[in-house]
């Protein structure tokens, strides 16, 4: 037997000793990049400062900059939500489902009983939810008989988290949940049907939005325009560069409307004049931060647009 073959033999065993959970080691080892700081069961945990400072960035600035990082398949359109103007933001904690087969669901929910796990299965990812998270489901795009959630399931994950939900796949009772004050849920369409026919098959396991591969941890950005997935270990480096931009901006309508700079030459790699210019202009507004000279020739060498 071949020692690859061996190893994904003792890594499928290893997975199915572990209910529906990936085990930590290789969660660790799948999100190896990340350096920071872990949940219990080795899932990236983004401080909450970067969750908050990703709320003010654009969702097309930070998808210019991954795209020029070389990651190329982190956007995906196509959803329904229940209110389009609450932006959903936070750590991505995954969930896998598959059409139901009587023998396998018959021996998760067995297990999952004795692990104290109570409820049908869409529910138990809710139970490791915490504050800050995104609860992003793989329901393989089924509508009727996909309602992953309806306005009971939808509470108890916004007292959980605080923010909203992306399912590939349905959810029911759009009139409980739109009462949700500051709720949003990213799905493919609403339908009145119960969940039926579906299990879990993976929790905190690699799963696949659309021509997404999302992990355990990512950075989620869902606006009206569709959701963005920043792998955790770029997701300062994204956020930091998108507010940047923002400031670039806002220091370049200025310096346009009042005719001192050309657009040609706001867009444009900056002459020393012009970068002095934006300094003086930060040290104006102190509310939008400060940065360095040497901060600021660093962003504009990395300049993406």
């Amino acid at each position: 037997m071949k020692k690859s073959f061996l190893t994904f033999l003792i890594v499928l065993a290893t997975f199915c000793l572990h209910a529906q959970t990936i085990p930590k080691e290789e969660l660790i080892f799948l999100t190896s990049s990340w350096k920071g700081e872990r949940f219990a069961d080795g899932r990236p945990k983004l401080p909450d400062d970067l969750l908050n400072r990703a709320k003010s960035i654009g969702m097309d600035d930070a998808w210019t900059v991954l795209k020029n990082l070389g990651y190329l398949n982190q956007f995906e359109a196509g959803w329904k939500m229940v209110n389009d103007t609450i932006p959903v933001i936070g750590r991505a904690l995954t969930a896998m489902f598959m059409p139901s087969r009587p023998d396998v669901e018959k021996t998760v929910k067995e297990r999952g009983l004795k692990q104290g796990r109570a409820g049908n299965t869409n529910s138990w990812p809710i139970e490791v939810l915490t504050k800050g998270d995104v609860y992003v489901a793989d329901g393989f795009g089924k509508i009727d008989g996909g309602t992953l959630m309806g306005s009971t399931l939808g509470n108890a994950i916004f007292s959980k988290t605080g923010t909203g939900v992306i399912f590939n796949g349905a959810a029911r009772d759009l009139q409980g949940l739109s009462e949700i004050k500051g709720f949003n849920a990213f799905v493919r369409d609403f339908h009145p049907s119960f969940l039926q026919e579906m299990v879990l098959m993976g929790l905190n396991t690699p799963i696949r939005i659309g021509g997404v591969m999302v992990l355990p941890g990512d950075l989620v950005i869902a606006e009206k325009e569709g959701v963005l997935f920043v792998p955790a270990h770029l997701a300062e480096q994204v956020i930091r560069m998108a507010e940047f931009v923002v400031l670039k901006d806002k220091f370049g309508f200025e310096m346009v409307k009042s005719n001192k700079y050309s657009t040609g030459q706001i867009d444009s790699q900056w002459t020393d004049a012009i970068k002095t210019e934006f300094l003086k202009w930060l040290d104006q507004h102190p509310d939008l931060g400060k940065m360095t000279r040497a901060e600021l020739d660093e962003m504009m060498s990395k300049r993406t647009w």
